[in-house]
């Protein structure tokens, strides 16, 4: 668990927003639009993660959704190419894809392997980690293109979801911890 400076956890923290009983009755929602709209936290979040990164990776793997909206600005921060991560059936051409199991049921991530170098030093990033199983997925998605998974970093971890177990063996960044 790598620590970042407690200016920014508290600065992010006061941001996320939690919502009850959403998206079902018993959920606490960490929800993560009030940070993104604070042009000011929104940027200490970019600037750090790319004083962390620079120099250290090739590409950022961006996980559909919100992990787009992290993704973007920190590989135009860092001049590295981003590589979408999406759900099934929303990419064009010819995609690989892996199944996975979720909480409640299965999913499916895809991406366009010709978006992937071999060899490449990939950081995976996303906005939560709750069970790992979106994050596991995605890992081998990007080792089965024949990079390497640099990292992975999540704006918000749910620890007692224990999903970083399923995670071990790859360094992983979490920001917030709840």
């Amino acid at each position: 668990m790598t620590d970042f400076s407690a200016d920014l956890t508290e600065l992010l923290d006061s941001h996320v927003h939690v919502v009850p009983d959403f998206p079902e009755p018993g959920v606490l929602f960490r929800d993560i639009t009030p940070l993104l709209a604070d042009g000011p936290a929104f940027a200490a979040l970019v600037d750090a993660l790319a004083e962390r990164y620079r120099g250290r990776i090739d590409a950022v793997a961006g996980l559909e959704s919100r992990g787009f909206i992290l993704a973007a600005p920190l590989a135009h921060a860092l001049r590295v190419g981003m590589i979408t991560i999406r759900k099934a059936g929303r990419l064009p051409g010819a995609v690989t894809g892996v199944d996975y199991t979720l909480e409640y049921g299965s999913a499916r991530l895809e991406l366009r392997p010709e978006t992937v170098t071999a060899g490449h030093r990939v950081l995976i990033i996303d906005d939560v980690l709750a069970t790992g199983g979106t994050a596991r997925a995605a890992i081998q998605l990007i080792e089965g293109a024949g990079a390497h998974v640099a990292g992975l970093t999540m704006l918000l971890e749910l620890d007692e979801l224990r999903g970083r177990e399923r995670l071990a063996g790859y360094p992983l960044d979490s920001i917030l911890h709840y």
